[in-house]
């Protein structure tokens, strides 16, 4: 097979594919066998009609493009090899000839990963933060530890107060019509936690267990329901109880409930130790950042339009899988966020068009410095993989396979290397 390359305007590349006659003779074979099955020809079989019949009734043009169906796609492959491009969205063929016993042509026009120009990406001087842990810190964290073991108990009060969690049901309308989502029953509210709308629950207080009172208020202007933003609404609230929060007292007691602890000061050490290995990550993932950033931000490329298409399209289904563990489908989600998808989508454009780039970035400086993912460690990878789950690293990897994520495991480990190289040449 020969491949001619040229290099056009918009990051797109021409490919003029040649392919043997003997492989345009072997596709021709096999759209005869495909073609025969469905046609019926007076004096033969439904499927045995000899080829040279086939094409004498139907003419030579009723294989092709079955024959071409079955070329051009490993054609194609073979010419991005051959040429050594990436191409980042589908190809346009054009220009296709076949005749049997001639070489067959066509041309393909794709839009390639655009060269990048890369400026300083070590000695950045960006300055990893010091990890510390004070004192205040860790006090902080077991009184958190103390609200998450608390109990709500329940209460003889008749008055709410501020502070009091009160057990309510509630419907919203606007305008006399009831609005998604406005609507709960036995609902546990803390007075004072400031979560609903502002007003809710200041209305709340000095009111009296079992009578139903009326609570007006205004949604903020930036509400994240654009449907629901800025407008009045009134609430139907029956409250139907008060309960009171019992916090555990903070000794040797709490230390061995919460956990395998015998004294309070062994809590306290281990959660400093806790507090400081989550500080240690936090700064080591904004170091990361930073240098990452930096190192886009000294780059020059012009991120073609199809990445930042790819980028979004991985960011909604990502969005889309987060919201399905919640119960929801994403269009309900999206409808309560006053969102349509397109509007979505041009809301989250600069992130993805940042994310593009700096993907773009990475794999350069991997191209520049020699940064590769050997078979090995790939092997090494999946055996990982295989050793959380019940099936044999060949399992993983065939799935994988099969599943089309292999190069994006492959990928996801270059670019670690990158990120790896870049912490430690700063």
């Amino acid at each position: 097979m020969e491949v001619a390359k040229e290099h056009l305007e918009g990051n797109k590349v021409e490919l003029k594919v040649e392919i043997e006659p003997e492989r345009v003779n072997k596709a021709l074979e096999q759209a005869y066998r495909k073609v025969v099955k469905n046609v019926t020809i007076p004096g033969f079989r439904k499927g045995k009609a000899p080829r040279r019949v086939l094409e004498a009734r139907y003419g030579k043009e009723v294989l092709h493009k079955d024959a071409l169906d079955i070329l051009i796609p490993s054609a194609y492959i073979q010419a991005v090899k051959a040429a050594e491009i990436e191409p980042i969205a589908q190809p346009e063929i054009d220009n296709l000839y076949l005749a049997e016993n001639e070489p067959a042509t066509f041309t393909a026009v794709v839009e390639v990963k655009p060269e990048v120009e890369l400026g300083q990406y070590t000695d950045l001087g960006i300055e990893k933060e010091e990890v510390e842990v004070t004192e205040e810190a860790v006090l902080e964290e077991l009184k958190r530890l103390q609200e998450q073991h608390s109990q709500l108990e329940n209460s003889d009060k008749e008055i709410v107060e501020d502070g009091d969690f009160v057990v309510i049901d509630f419907e919203g309308t606007i305008d006399g019509e009831i609005f998604p989502g406005g609507s709960v029953e036995e609902y546990t509210l803390e007075i004072g936690s400031g979560i609903f709308i502002p007003g809710f629950e200041e209305q709340l207080i000095g009111q009296k267990v079992g009578e139903e009172t009326e609570v007006k208020v205004t949604f903020p202007e930036d509400y994240q329901a654009e449907n629901l933003a800025g407008k009045e609404a009134i609430f139907k609230v029956n409250i139907k109880e008060i309960k009171v929060k019992k916090i555990p007292e903070l000794d040797d007691e709490f230390a061995k409930e919460v956990g395998e602890y015998d004294t309070l000061d062994e809590l306290k050490e281990k959660t400093r130790e806790r507090l400081e290995k989550f500080e240690e990550e936090r700064v080591n993932r904004e170091f990361e950042d930073k240098i990452i950033e930096k190192a886009a931000e000294n780059a020059k490329v012009d991120v073609p339009e199809a990445l930042i298409n790819n980028e979004l399209d991985m960011m909604y289904q990502n969005m889309a899988y987060s919201v399905s563990l919640q119960g929801l489908k994403i269009e309900d989600y999206l409808e309560f966020m006053g969102l349509d998808e397109e509007t979505w989508r041009e809301n989250k454009r600069e992130t993805a068009t940042k994310r593009a780039k700096i993907n773009l970035v990475l794999e350069a400086i991997a191209k520049k410095e020699g940064i590769e993912v050997s078979d090995e460690e790939i092997d090494k990878r999946i055996e990982e993989m295989a050793a959380d789950s019940e099936k044999s690293p060949e399992q993983i990897k065939g799935l994988l396979k099969l599943q089309g994520q292999l190069d994006g495991i492959k990928h996801s480990m270059l670019i670690k290397k990158v990120i790896d190289f870049l912490v430690e040449n700063n």
